[in-house]
């Protein structure tokens, strides 16, 4: 039995998390042996009791849970985020997920904001560094609120975490058949950090002769991802340039309505999160997309050891958008739960 935490989080990750919810319960009725239990952890606990993810949580889902399901966090009520930061940022760092990985997968061509690429052309994964770099918190203010101001952030990198996410990404390339890895910094600015990535990238390579290693600049990297999609099968890089690059994949694949993503310690209690925003503004309202939500679920059962229903998941997503049982954002007229509804029919439908 696998046992799942799951955080619904706030505005419309409530919405969607429910439909996420519908699909576990589809799997989970037809024998999959899982099993929930849900947190209240966000906006609303935080504003009426200070609390926003304890330590002694954090052990407990280590403990007792394979895997942590988050729906999107955030609430301008809470102005400085930090409830979303201790629980994202929180467990990344605890539970050392190290391993951000985000399918970048075009579902039809419909979706696709670039002229003439099809569904062959859009199909990557990226890797990103999920514990240190811009992100490790290093740094601090000189003079504050002064004219002689100064701020420095500090992009910590260690050969343990580039060695780890590189040979990951190797490891993935190796294990799906996906024949080039591309690694992408700014080695011609970033002197010293890009140096450790680069002779990491390749020592690491050499194990893996049989894929192809390919190296861009991250302002070369974009345009590329724009320009031919289609030559990428994996790529890596740090924190930073991850964050930026995830994002831009999520809208060659139609939007980040559609961007599943884990947060893994391979081996260990991972998580798993849609990652478009909270959007307070429309919980209950019936209008959210909850694809994202839906296929992160398909991505957290391949992790746990079924990507038979990951297939079976995207396979239902792809029937959503020919048929236009979606809702608006992707040319639908469907509400979150009927979105939700329907997805779980054609799981439950015989093949």
């Amino acid at each position: 039995m696998k046992k799942i935490a799951v955080i619904p989080g706030d505005g419309i990750g409530i919405d969607v998390t429910a439909e996420a919810l519908k699909v576990m319960a589809a799997a989970q009725a037809s024998g999959l042996p899982i099993t929930w239990d849900v947190f209240d952890y966000g906006a609303e606990k935080f504003l009426a009791t200070g609390i926003t993810l304890p330590d002694s949580e954090v052990e407990n889902f280590r403990r007792n849970y394979d895997a942590i399901y988050v729906g999107a966090v955030g609430d301008p009520r809470v102005p400085d985020m930090r409830h979303a930061k201790d629980i994202l940022l929180g467990l990344r760092f605890k539970l050392d997920l190290y391993v951000n990985y985000r399918p970048v997968k075009l579902y039809d061509e419909s979706l696709c904001p670039l002229k003439g690429k099809s569904i062959k052309d859009i199909d990557f994964v990226v890797f990103r560094e999920n514990t240190e770099g811009m992100y490790a918190g290093i740094g601090g203010h000189l003079k504050q609120g002064t004219p002689d101001e100064v701020a420095l952030q500090v992009s910590a990198n260690t050969r343990k975490g580039v060695e780890r996410i590189i040979r990951y990404a190797f490891e993935f390339a190796k294990k799906s058949g996906r024949k080039r890895v591309t690694m992408s910094d700014k080695s011609n600015a970033m002197r010293f950090e890009g140096d450790l990535w680069q002779r990491t990238f390749y020592e690491v390579g050499e194990e893996y002769p049989d894929i192809e290693k390919q190296h861009w600049y991250i302002d070369a990297l974009l345009m590329q991802m724009v320009k031919k999609p289609e030559q990428f099968d994996v790529i890596v890089t740090c924190n930073m340039f991850g964050d930026i690059a995830t994002d831009l994949g999520g809208q060659l694949a139609g939007g980040l309505g559609l961007a599943a993503s884990g947060n893994l310690n391979p081996g260990h209690t991972s998580l798993f999160e849609p990652v478009h925003g909270s959007a307070p503004k429309y919980h209950g309202q019936d209008v959210a997309n909850p694809l994202a939500a839906i296929l992160t679920v398909g991505v957290m059962l391949e992790y746990l050891g079924w990507p038979q229903w990951n297939k079976k998941i995207e396979k239902a997503v792809i029937q959503a958008i020919k048929t236009g049982n979606v809702p608006r954002d992707l040319g639908g007229k469907l509400g979150t739960k009927a979105s939700g509804d329907y997805i779980v029919s054609r799981l439950v439908t015989p093949e």
